[in-house]
């Protein structure tokens, strides 16, 4: 399932027990991701996933949620 992964991914890059994260966390409040994070985020997620995010809708991507949706619409 996505979420799993994207659960998986984003608990290794950002030290975050995967137990909390939830499809309604968001990466930057919630989960204490920056700038910098956010990028390596994406960059691991379009390795694993095979896709490419485009960089304007990168700005719209405040909640796992929408990470998981975008990846989704995507493949």
């Amino acid at each position: 399932m996505t979420l799993d992964k994207v659960k998986e991914i984003i608990a290794d890059k950002l030290g975050v027990d995967s137990a909390k994260i939830t499809k309604d966390s968001k990466v930057i409040a919630d989960l204490g991701a920056d700038s910098l994070d956010v990028v390596e985020l994406i960059m691991a997620l379009e390795d694993e996933f095979g896709v490419t995010v485009d960089e304007d809708k990168v700005q719209n991507l405040v909640t796992v949620g929408d990470i998981v949706t975008l990846i989704e619409e995507t493949l």
